[in-house]
């Protein structure tokens, strides 16, 4: 009789071993967390594909890594995301590269210098197969302590006002332009332009209350902030194309299992893929629905154009290549000539 007891209170113990052992490993399998801190709103092309992103690792790791997505600056703001993902305040953040990469290292001005590269592929080829490219690339990296998971691209940039037609050069004189980079200021300078400097949560107020009633941005993002509740006016040429990317601590990056770090980086190429081809598409129809609601877009052509073009090549371009290396603005435009 002993023996069956003893034998009962192994067998118990036992399964209840197994039972810890198995919840254990569970609840193991599943505490990976990665938080993904962006600034755009939920309806934003770029918070779409981010959250696209965000579950299909959470799908792929069957839980083990789960992304959780935080938009609207609800942990940092678009000047602060960078600093927090190299410090690891958050382990993944959407970056906008003509914001927070400058400041970093200059040359990465290269990107925002109107009419240059013309096409995402074009820019993101330069970065990454030219000598040049490279150096600054790597160097980007090394200083913030990230890995590229995604490119994530916001959008062409163009020009939108809500106190008159945007007709031409002229048509820019004393308005009062938004400045969210440094590069803005040589053409806000030259169309005489007032500029205010704002980041991007503060906008709506600042259209709302009349403090700014001009402003440079790809079209998806008057959607998507209803900034397009007061901007009745837009004027193309689009200037140049604003990229983005999901960028990651690398050493959380690089300390996940390296078949968590596939994952990641098969649906980052793929999701960054989608949101790339459809980034075009999504701004042309955001402007198809903002002429829906009254709103006026001028495309420049003739001598309005001409005007426009001798602009930026006599005042707007001289000094924005100051802000960069000449050695730096010369290889981008080498390379642009020949890919």
């Amino acid at each position: 009789m002993n023996i069956f007891r003893n034998l009962s209170k192994a067998l118990i113990s036992f399964f209840v071993l197994v039972s810890i052992i198995v919840t254990s490993s569970s609840v193991y399998a599943a505490e990976i967390v990665g938080r993904l801190s962006v600034h755009w709103s939920p309806k934003h092309h770029s918070a779409k594909h981010a959250i696209i992103f965000a579950e299909e690792v959470t799908k792929r790791s069957n839980g083990r890594l789960k992304i959780e997505v935080y938009p609207s600056k609800q942990l940092f703001g678009v000047r602060e995301v960078m600093g927090a993902v190299t410090s690891g305040a958050v382990e993944l953040g959407g970056i906008l590269g003509v914001v927070s990469f400058p400041s970093i290292n200059k040359d990465f001005n290269v990107a925002s210098f109107p009419g240059l590269f013309n096409s995402w592929e074009q820019q993101r080829g330069f970065f990454q197969n030219s000598p040049k490219g490279k150096e600054i690339w790597g160097e980007l990296t090394k200083k913030t302590n990230s890995t590229l998971i995604m490119y994530n691209p916001v959008g062409p940039v163009m020009n939108f006002s809500s106190e008159r037609e945007l007709t031409g050069v002229d048509a820019m004189k004393g308005l009062k332009a938004r400045r969210l980079l440094k590069t803005d200021e040589p053409m806000w300078d030259a169309l005489k332009a007032n500029r205010i400097s704002l980041p991007t949560g503060e906008v709506y107020t600042a259209l709302q209350t009349g403090m700014i009633n001009t402003m440079s941005t790809p079209p998806g993002s008057i959607e998507a902030y209803s900034w397009w509740e007061f901007l009745k006016y837009g004027q193309k040429p689009y200037q140049y194309y604003a990229d983005a990317y999901i960028m990651a601590n690398s050493t959380w990056f690089n300390g996940l299992p390296a078949d968590l770090q596939k994952i990641i980086m098969d649906v980052g190429k793929e999701v960054g893929k989608l949101s790339t081809d459809r980034i075009m598409d999504a701004g042309e129809s955001t402007l198809k629905k903002f002429q829906e609601r009254g709103g006026i877009i001028t495309t420049l052509s003739g001598a309005e154009k001409a005007k426009f073009d001798k602009l930026m090549k006599d005042e707007v371009m001289p000094a924005m290549a100051k802000m960069m290396g000449a050695d730096a603005l010369l290889a981008a435009q080498e390379y642009a000539k020949n890919n």
